[in-house]
């Protein structure tokens, strides 16, 4: 907060670099992980996110691949995110990978201070809910 009581907004690259560094630190349990597609793209748009799935669930072991798309409006509005490893869940797309801001509330309901690192923790989140967890999964390995 500045000294008149309004928050700082933070510019987009900054932000972009400071979730750079997390995610090149690694993050939490190390079960979620993410970093930029392109070191030499200076707008920092396009990012690959791995998740590895959930114990005690069919995707327990499995590791995932999300490309997420940091548009110029980031972080005022969210990222695209589209799964590359085809996946079986409620909030995604069956024929594209494409996570649906309609059935993934993080997206509906997008905050400036919601952060890559949250969707990733959030998806992992969602692949061990009960709606999921027990999904018919896609042999492991094939990709949208």
């Amino acid at each position: 907060m500045t000294s008149s009581g309004s928050p700082v907004i933070v510019p987009r690259n900054f932000r972009l670099l400071e979730e750079l560094e997390r995610g090149e630190k690694g993050i939490g349990d190390g079960t979620v992980s993410y970093g930029m597609d392109d070191g030499e793209d200076v707008f920092m748009r396009s990012w690959t996110g791995t998740i590895i799935g959930p114990n005690n669930s069919v995707h327990e072991g499995r590791i995932y691949t999300v490309k997420l798309f940091c548009d110029k409006d980031y972080p005022d509005r969210p990222p695209s995110v589209r799964f590359h490893s085809r996946i079986n869940m409620t909030s995604v797309n069956q024929e594209t990978g494409v996570v649906d801001p309609r059935h993934f509330s993080m997206l509906a309901q997008w905050r400036r201070e919601y952060t890559m690192e949250n969707i990733l923790t959030e998806l992992k989140r969602e692949m061990a809910a009960p709606s999921n967890r027990k999904l018919q999964q896609p042999p492991e390995g094939s990709i949208f």
